[in-house]
């Protein structure tokens, strides 16, 4: 059952009329069809209509929906072989960090990427896809790993930030995310990143310091969260909306100012309505990515991300 947002009501209203008139029909006898399908077309043009003019904090809100997909869809849906390898070798596992071995349409990649969960117990379990010290050394020796073979890099960035707790404070959160960002930086094999739901400030960076960086189209990034900005600027989060427009956080905003290079176009009403058809769209965009990349060297590869950074740092 799809969880409607508060912007999305008059499309659920016009579900729950389709539905109940389906009822009638089978209850009744009734030919309905008719009304149904002049009305399902109705709600698929409103659908399409609300989601093409939305505010960028409507697209914040699309980006945290509950039920769009994460880490975990993604491999099920857009790779194959995924052979997960878990612990930094100093402290331990880091579920909120997620990474291994794959393939991509036949290719063999490094899969890094966050997942929050998609339930209660698995989002606790996962630490609501905030990354801790273990989590991004994991990150870092699956990359220095796949330095090693030779194999490309493909990251997928979920997160609201680093989990800013004081056991990750004491054990060098700071630290562990400057060193992620470095040994993305220092790769010598292809990286692509992709930011898939919420990319939040250096705990996302950390694993989105490559020379390709993609977002899905109702993606948003930036380097605090709009009811943090809205909570600075304004003191209160209620201004979130007006701190969402200000900071320009959505994947088209971005784009026009080269934060990164591509969208990658959702289905009609977001990901969380079409996790499949959101996959092949990302399977094929990472794809088309990688093949661009694969005829560059490695020095050519590092002077791309530096040149990358350097531009927008002006």
């Amino acid at each position: 059952m799809i969880s409607y947002l508060e912007f999305e009501k008059p499309v659920a209203n016009l579900e729950e009329r389709i539905s109940e008139l389906r009822g009638v029909d089978a209850d009744h006898n009734v030919d309905v069809a008719a009304e149904i399908k002049r009305l399902e077309g109705k709600s698929a043009e409103l659908l399409a209509s609300t989601y093409a003019s939305l505010t960028p904090w409507q697209k914040t809100q699309v980006a945290r929906h509950p039920a769009r997909p994460h880490f975990r869809d993604y491999v099920a849906h857009a790779f194959e072989e995924f052979i997960p390898l878990g612990g930094d070798r100093y402290f331990g596992d880091d579920l909120a960090i997620m990474g291994g071995f794959a393939r991509l349409n036949g290719r063999r990649v490094m899969l890094i990427g966050h997942e929050k969960g998609n339930d209660t117990q698995s989002r606790i379990q996962h630490n609501f896809g905030m990354g801790k010290p273990e989590g991004y050394r994991k990150a870092i020796r699956l990359m220095e790993m796949a330095g090693r073979f030779g194999l490309p890099v493909v990251t997928l960035v979920d997160t609201s930030g680093a989990f800013p707790g004081i056991e990750a404070e004491e054990r060098g959160q700071a630290e562990a995310i400057a060193r992620s960002t470095e040994a993305c930086l220092a790769l010598p094999v292809p990286m692509v990143a992709v930011i898939v739901g919420e990319g939040g400030s250096g705990g996302a960076v950390a694993l989105a310091s490559a020379e390709r960086v993609l977002m899905m189209e109702h993606a948003v990034y930036s380097v605090i969260s709009p009811e943090g900005c809205a909570s600075i600027l304004w003191r209160t989060s209620e201004k979130a909306p007006e701190a969402a427009e200000a900071m320009k956080v959505t994947a088209q905003h971005l784009k026009r100012l080269k934060v990164i290079d591509r969208i990658v176009k959702e289905p009609v009403g977001g990901a969380h309505r079409d996790p499949d058809g959101a996959s092949v769209a990302l399977g094929r965009a990472l794809g088309e990515e990688l093949d661009a990349l694969s005829k560059k060297t490695s020095e050519e590869l590092m002077r791309m991300r530096e040149e990358r950074f350097l531009q927008m740092a002006g």
